[in-house]
């Protein structure tokens, strides 16, 4: 750890949190590369989740017109306002983005990316938050378990594909654009990570109900054992008749499992099970 930031911790009195996944970065070559790969420009607003002591906002900043970033652990007050002194263009907000009302702030601050080194256990419900309740979200660079970036970014027929990656197809293509080593970090975790970019893209698969393609995703998943007509009987009260009246319809073999279903299949599918 950059040794700047290690007294800046120390002397604020700092104690990393284990429930708050709280694994900081002061590499400024990786922490420059993550900005990189986002495709930051100088007229972006970007938003980070999880600041940390602050190399990364800053790293940002340096690139961005503005970033704000959010953050939950109100101990790293003080060591936030050392590692950020005279960075003008960086807000900190302390507070759980996961409870920050999305509209309410595209609103004030119009489009933007999000880049972020984010905490383990809340990955799914950030990243699904953004893509579908924002409006005006461009991208999310994130860095996450290298397990989970192989899921965000899988192809069917693959042991890592699930409900997830579906859902994220939906709005956006994702890749893996770097990977990081567990030596990165302070304090040091038991996996790798690898930083994965979501580019948004409206109307990326047409469905018209994603809310029902949602639906239809996670039944899919729910039973990963149980054929996709099993999973559909059971959770939309199909008789046997429909569920394989609708999967012939839509081409579907009859003992196809979920995994085996692209994007553009379940859109399919959940379409003609609004008509159903």
């Amino acid at each position: 750890m950059d040794s700047n930031v290690k007294n800046t911790l120390r002397e604020a009195g700092f104690g990393f949190k284990k429930r708050l996944g709280q694994n900081f970065i002061t590499d400024k070559n990786l922490l420059s590369s993550i900005v990189r790969e986002a495709g930051v420009e100088s007229g972006d607003t970007v938003i980070e989740i999880g600041c940390g002591a602050g190399t990364l906002t800053r790293a940002i900043a340096e690139q961005a017109k503005k970033v704000i970033g959010f953050e939950v652990d109100r101990d790293l007050q003080p060591v936030l306002a050392r590692t950020l002194a005279g960075v003008d263009n960086a807000e900190i907000i302390f507070k759980d983005f996961l409870k920050v009302d999305l509209a309410e702030l595209e609103e004030k601050i119009g489009e933007y990316s999000v880049v972020a080194n984010l905490p383990y256990y809340v990955t799914t419900p950030l990243i699904t938050k953004i893509l579908e309740e924002s409006k005006l979200c461009k991208s999310l660079t994130v860095m996450v378990q290298e397990e989970v970036a192989l899921r965000l970014c899988a192809s069917e027929n693959t042991p890592d594909y699930g409900a997830i990656t579906a859902v994220i197809a939906l709005r956006a293509s994702a890749k893996i654009v770097k990977r990081v080593g567990r030596e990165m970090f302070t304090p040091r975790p038991n996996v790798d990570s690898a930083v994965v970019k979501m580019t948004v893209e409206d109307n990326r698969i047409s469905v018209a109900d994603p809310i029902l393609y949602k639906k239809v995703v996670h039944a899919a998943f729910s039973s990963r054992r149980k054929t996709l007509e099993n999973n559909l009987v059971n959770t939309f009260n199909l008789s046997r008749e429909q569920a394989q009246k609708l999967l012939t319809a839509c081409g579907i073999d009859l003992k196809a499992r979920g995994e085996t279903l692209s994007p553009q299949a379940f859109a399919i599918l959940s379409d003609k099970l609004s008509k159903i």
